[in-house]
């Protein structure tokens, strides 16, 4: 094999820009970036909230590609990713692209678009929430399971809570809320935030334990502890958000049901969320100046930038429904370190490319 085909190889592994070798987490940098235009819109940066959806819009559709390619032509890795508890629960970053895309339309007022976008998430939450625990847990042969659990078991949650953030979001901007067909979808609507958040906090829980677990029985070294384990507190903001969207969701009777459940559990997990930030960072230390780990650019990186953005939307929401200002100032400014490190991770990624790029180039003169 000659050096330009190995540096191809190299690229393709690192990178997943082809179909054989796309991750199942790849579309993590859509919801980073999707949730910065969201936290972007939020704060009246209009041009900049534009920019950024637009560049999710080209990532979700880059990727989408790769992983529809990958479905018809690579179905053995597919299927192999599936029965791997490792990775498998990376499937569930397409359920929450989406449905941040969804959110981010809501916000346009681009209810049509916005529905039919949910309804694609809703549809990929549905089969996924039953198909991969399945095949990973049940399905695979690796053998303790507890030695795979890892940061990207939280997205299955982030997934669900998607799905409640969008479809309370859609509820609130109802076209003809006033007829009785209007207020019979909205009902559904409002169903379906009530089952995906409470499932949400569910599935928490059970991967919380899990983590616990794993960490109690098998060991958890600075090489395990890499940046998914950012998404712990991004499962929860985006929790935040839900109970926030559902608070502010109308006069729906499930909504008032739940309301003194979902206000209370809400402030809670902010106030968690808000506790873990400073133990990842703690972590993150430990694993990269104790323990002299290299800190480079993997795609992995965009399931923090996801949690950071998440926090800051999740903050301004959660102070404006409570009346606690100080909460939605500390969103406010927070949305700054998501830009900044969303930046430095998106810049490190055109520069890895261009390098990674330049080396397959100057090989293959070489080898010429």
């Amino acid at each position: 094999m000659s050096n330009g085909q190995t540096s191809l190889a190299y690229l393709q592994t690192k990178w997943g820009l082809s179909p054989g070798t796309v991750s199942p987490g790849c579309f993590a940098s859509v919801m980073a970036t999707g949730i910065m235009s969201v936290g972007a819109h939020l704060k009246g940066l209009a041009v900049l909230s534009t920019i950024l959806f637009w560049l999710a819009v080209v990532l979700y559709i880059f990727f989408l590609t790769l992983a529809i390619w990958r479905a018809c032509s690579h179905s053995e890795e597919l299927r192999t990713d599936l029965h791997n508890p490792s990775k498998a629960f990376g499937f569930f970053t397409f359920v929450a692209a989406t449905n941040v895309l969804a959110t981010a339309l809501e916000g346009q007022d681009h209810f049509r678009f916005a529905l039919t976008i949910f309804s694609l998430g809703l549809i990929a939450w549905l089969i996924l929430g039953y198909l991969i625990p399945f095949s990973a847990v049940l399905g695979s042969s690796t053998s303790p399971i507890l030695t795979q659990v890892n940061g990207t078991w939280f997205v299955c949650v982030v997934a669900a809570q998607s799905v409640a953030v969008a479809a309370s979001g859609l509820m609130a901007n109802l076209p003809n809320q006033g007829t009785a067909s209007g207020a019979s979808f909205g009902s559904v609507l409002a169903v379906i935030a009530v089952i995906a958040w409470s499932v949400g906090i569910g599935l928490y829980l059970v991967c919380a334990v899990c983590v616990g677990m794993r960490a109690l029985l098998h060991r958890i070294g600075p090489e395990d502890l890499d940046a998914p384990y950012w998404v712990m507190m991004g499962a929860l903001a985006i929790s935040v958000v839900a109970g926030s969207k559902i608070l502010e969701g109308g006069t729906s009777p499930i909504f008032s049901a739940t309301t003194v459940i979902v206000a209370g559990a809400s402030a809670i997990l902010w106030a968690i969320s808000t506790w873990l930030i400073p133990a990842l960072v703690i972590a993150g230390l430990w694993r990269h100046f104790r323990h002299r780990i290299p800190l480079g650019y993997s795609s992995g990186l965009w399931s923090m930038v996801f949690p950071l953005g998440m926090y800051s939307v999740a903050s301004t929401n959660v102070g404006k429904v409570d009346g606690v200002p100080i909460i939605s100032w500390i969103g406010a400014q927070w949305y700054w370190i998501a830009l900044t490190v969303w930046a430095i991770v998106f810049a490190a990624m055109v520069w890895s490319f261009v390098k990674s790029m330049s080396v397959r180039g100057s090989s293959g003169v070489a080898a010429g």
